[in-house]
């Protein structure tokens, strides 16, 4: 399996919107995409503006499948200008679960 965790600084001003986009992207990244086992968004509880995606695909190929769908480059026209920074984009390997466990639960992800 394929992960990225991905740290995002946000106007704080910006915050509700970005919240709002995102949204859209992870529901349609778990809704629409077979090898996305895991779209998870998180605010710091210190930082209020700074965002956490932890993002697991079934390899590396549906990731970049991932940034050619309509959600995410809606995603990405919507929030480019409310970053405070340029994001931090940390790649990983995934090693629990395992990779059965991963696609097991995707099927639960559908109901948020």
């Amino acid at each position: 399996m394929y992960s990225i965790f991905v740290t995002i600084d946000v106007n704080e001003a910006d915050m509700e919107a970005f919240m709002q986009a995102s949204y859209g992207d992870a529901e349609g990244s778990v809704r629409d995409e077979p090898d996305c086992l895991r779209f998870d968004m998180h605010r710091d509880a210190s930082v209020q503006s700074r965002f956490y995606l932890y993002e697991v695909y079934a390899d590396e190929a549906a990731f970049q499948r991932h940034l050619e769908t309509p959600h995410f480059l809606k995603w990405q026209t919507e929030v480019e200008s409310m970053f405070a920074s340029e994001p931090l984009i940390v790649p990983m390997e995934t090693l629990f679960p395992s990779d059965s466990g991963w696609i097991s639960q995707k099927p639960g992800l559908l109901n948020w």
